[in-house]
């Protein structure tokens, strides 16, 4: 018995199943055309959820910047905490983006 990668996921699998046990993907029947198939799906599902994520980092980003800019902060712990935590949010938003974009950026090259 060897140790070989599924051709669709690339993980360790027997040379004896005849279906991968991490994506499902049975050897016997899938021409190459499937298995490009199924390569591609993949590929598109994980641009889509990147895009997702950038979405949402977008959303988080617009969210602190609102409370930044047009917050009515008063000059004490609490206007301050309340200002430093959107300060916080807008922060987190842009650098999940950035982060996200050179994913995708990234997962396009492959």
């Amino acid at each position: 018995m060897a140790i070989t990668s599924c051709p669709a996921c690339s993980k360790p699998i027997s040379d004896k199943v005849k279906t991968c046990p991490h994506c499902n993907l049975a050897f016997g029947d899938s021409s190459a055309e499937d298995i490009q198939r199924k390569l591609s799906h993949q590929r598109y599902q994980k641009l889509h959820q990147l895009q997702n994520q950038s979405m949402l980092a977008i959303l988080i980003f617009i969210v602190g910047a609102y409370f930044v800019f047009m917050g009515d902060y008063e000059n004490n712990e609490k206007g301050i905490l309340m200002y430093n935590i959107a300060l916080g949010v807008t922060t987190l938003g842009f650098i999940w983006y950035a982060i996200n974009r050179v994913r995708i950026t990234l997962a396009k090259r492959k």
